[in-house]
């Protein structure tokens, strides 16, 4: 007798529309010698291993000229993270070629671009679309989140449909990549930003597959800057809009795909209850790219549709991105320059979703109804598989910030914080060190009652900055401190990372908690008796005192918190607690 098989073991995802594509053709027989383990599997739902993956492309670079594999990082678990170069210029580009650098695997169940990757890499080099590399160049990390990949079984997302087989989201060390972009302590996500510092794509596109609602759309792709007066870099947001997204999503279509803005639902429960855009924080691919001034497309291709359906479309969205950076690739990198001049006095941070919609917006729907679940215990959503014919009509509502940076000259960054340092460094930031000791007249921020998160998040236990002072002080800096300008492309950026309050700053991920330790106290039998002398000798003081007992009775009532209070007002208090050790150059 053969048990049945478990319940996880058995369907449960929602049905699949049927899906009958143009994109479908591109698919090679398993015959073919060229072909992919993707293609290879008859239900189009396997995708290879790291081993399996690797040997593919080191066959493939054997056999063409146009292809070479570029080791540019190592994993927590030792594995070498690589790229495949697709290019008829040899080891050195030719300057005038835009560059499209394609990243798959920053969350390794999500595969999809590799698979793609795999198969257009393959027409390239065999089956007459050469003429691709003509006018750009292509750059496949296949697999950024090796040691994540390799940790694969068919138990990795249970809300996504395919591969069989899937890695995991995090990393070896249980890190979420795509929240790296800005502090950049992973070595997978060093290893990637020297890439793109080293080849400096014209188009980054970050290849994921979401989740949450159910919808019709199968690739949905997203930037920031759409519809937003404050975009970072207005000028890329714009070529984006008005050349890129027409082009491509008639090239999507053309194929039998339905691609979509990229949006997410507000309410699990209630489908129809509104959309957002899931945040701007430049911790994902999209919110640095705009704040780094590189053209950034966050790919989302949808979970519930098949495998084989996803992987084709985001093999017509990677051909269709070539042929537009060819042919108009020129327009995008005056909009690079552009954005890259741009200094702006105000810089806008800390996004929230937005209280009112901006916009009612059309939305191809799924139909769905509701059930009582016994597990639950309450009414489920179920979702039919059958797209619903009249489009939806729902709210949209975009992210806005909460605050507004001033912009100064320049930073301060005291050497022994080598380690900020080199985080700069690593992001391109351009700095100057000190050989020697220096004295700068400078603007500190003192921290104003900061709250330490009850929990970590990324590996770091964050803490929040809401009020700061200014005190105008003299610093000497050390040798090996750096005075990093604003004045550079990358300007934004480091604003972002070096002003306590914005929310993707290093204090706020919790790198720099030394300044909320107090050194040395004092005693009530020394401080009592100062205290008294202070108050017969300073009127202006007792009358600060006798006004803050009076407005206050709990404070009246606590000893301790009126000796306190006596000796933050003497030199004897630390005068470095709670100040921010980086100085301001206004």
């Amino acid at each position: 007798m053969v048990d049945a098989p478990a319940p996880w073991d058995q369907e449960f995802l929602p049905p699949a529309p049927p899906w009958q594509g143009a994109s479908q053709a591109l698919l090679r027989p398993a015959t073919d010698p060229w072909v992919s383990a993707f293609e290879a599997d008859p239900e189009h739902n396997f995708s290879p291993d790291y081993a399996a993956t690797r040997a593919w492309f080191d066959r493939l670079e054997a056999a063409s000229p146009w292809i070479r594999i570029e080791v540019f990082g190592t994993s927590p678990e030792g594995r070498p993270i690589y790229a495949v170069i697709a290019s008829k210029d040899g080891e050195a580009f030719d300057p005038k070629k835009p560059v499209l650098l394609a990243q798959a695997g920053i969350h390794p169940g999500e595969i999809d671009g590799k698979d793609a990757g795999m198969m257009l890499l393959r027409d390239i080099c065999f089956y007459g679309k050469d003429a691709l590399l003509d006018g750009a160049n292509l750059i496949l990390a296949p697999i950024l989140s090796v040691d994540g990949h390799e940790r694969a079984s068919a138990y990795s997302r249970p809300n996504q449909r395919g591969p069989r087989i899937q890695g995991w989201r995090n990393t070896a060390t249980n890190q979420n990549l795509n929240r790296d972009y800005m502090k950049l302590d992973q070595p997978e996500m060093q290893a990637a930003r020297g890439l793109l510092n080293k080849y400096r794509p014209d188009l980054y596109v970050d290849i994921h597959v979401t989740d949450g609602l159910d919808y019709q759309y199968d690739l949905t792709y997203g930037y920031n800057g759409e519809e937003r007066s404050w975009s970072r870099s207005p000028a890329i947001a714009k070529w984006l809009d008005d050349v890129f997204k027409p082009v491509m999503n008639g090239a999507l279509e053309a194929e039998g795909h339905i691609p979509g803005e990229l949006v997410f639902g507000l309410d699990d429960d209630d489908p129809k209850a509104g959309l957002s855009d899931g945040g701007l924080g430049e911790r994902f691919s999209n919110g640095w790219g705009a704040a780094a001034h590189v053209p950034t497309i966050l790919i989302e291709n949808h979970s519930l549709k098949p495998h084989a359906q996803r992987v084709l479309a985001t093999y017509v969205f990677l051909e269709t991105a070539l042929k537009l950076l060819a042919d108009k690739g020129a327009g995008l990198r005056a909009a690079i320059t552009a954005d890259r001049a741009l200094r702006p006095a105000q810089i806008p941070a800390n996004f929230v979703q937005a209280k009112a919609p901006a916009r009612t917006r059309s939305f191809k729907g799924i139909k769905y109804d509701t059930y009582e679940s016994p597990a639950s215990g309450r009414r489920e959503i179920r979702w039919l598989g059958e797209p619903d014919p009249e489009p939806w009509s729902l709210p949209h509502f975009l992210s806005e910030p909460t605050l507004t940076l001033a912009r100064p000259a320049a930073y301060w960054v005291p050497g022994y914080r080598a380690d900020l340092i080199e985080r700069l460094a690593l992001h391109g930031v351009e700095m100057a060190a000190l050989t020697e000791p220096r004295t700068v007249s400078v603007d500190m921020l003192r921290l104003t009652a900061p709250k330490i998160a009850s929990q970590a998040a990324e590996g770091h236990v964050a803490i929040t900055a809401r009020d700061v002072t200014t005190e105008r002080r003299d610093w000497v800096f050390a040798p090996g401190s750096v005075r990093v300008s604003t004045d550079q492309p990358l300007g934004d950026l480091v604003v972002l990372l070096l002003e306590p309050q914005s929310s993707e700053s290093f204090f706020s991920w919790g790198m720099i908690p030394e300044v909320l330790t107090r050194v040395e106290y004092i005693e009530a039998y020394a401080i009592a008796p100062l205290a008294d002398r202070m108050l017969a000798a300073d009127a202006g003081l007792r009358a600060e005192f006798e006004a803050r007992l009076a407005a206050e009775p709990a404070f009246a009532k606590d000893a301790a918190a009126r000796l306190a209070w006596f000796y933050e007002r003497t030199p004897f208090y630390d005068d470095r607690y709670l100040l921010y050790p980086i100085g301001r150059e206004v």
